[in-house]
């Protein structure tokens, strides 16, 4: 199933990953924001943990056609995800994203923090309120 992503992070225009993995291999870019998930802050990367109410402000990534496949492994491999492995740090599920200024959601491929991390992370984790990233 070829989703767009959902991205909230390093993979965000202007960070670090954002170059490195998506540059000229996506179609359209797009602010969103996932419902039902909350931001913490990792060791330089952020996590979103599914909670309901709250809300990660992020960006829609609909990948070129050609360059899918690829992309997939990589974003699945930047995130040390890997399917059915409980140590993950990430899991990648699919998810209702909401383009900014629109009310319907489109499914997309979001990585969420794999479920011991979030176990971690609501315990003692460093929450960050406004759900951006970018304005921590």
């Amino acid at each position: 199933m070829r989703l767009p992503f959902f991205v909230y992070g390093t993979l965000l225009p202007g960070e670090i990953n954002h170059d490195l993995f998506l540059r000229g291999r996506t179609e359209h870019e797009e602010p969103a924001r996932l419902n039902g998930a909350v931001l913490y802050d990792g060791p330089g990367y952020p996590y979103a943990v599914e909670e309901r109410g709250g809300v990660v402000h992020g960006e829609l990534v609909t990948a070129l056609p050609e360059e899918y496949g690829e992309l997939l492994v990589a974003l699945d491999r930047l995130e040390e995800y890997a399917p059915g492995d409980p140590c993950s740090l990430y899991e990648r599920v699919e998810r209702a994203v909401v383009r900014d200024g629109a009310d319907t959601a489109v499914r997309a491929w979001v990585y969420v923090a794999g479920p011991a991390v979030a176990a971690r992370l609501r315990a003692r984790g460093k929450l960050i309120g406004s759900g951006d990233w970018r304005v921590r």
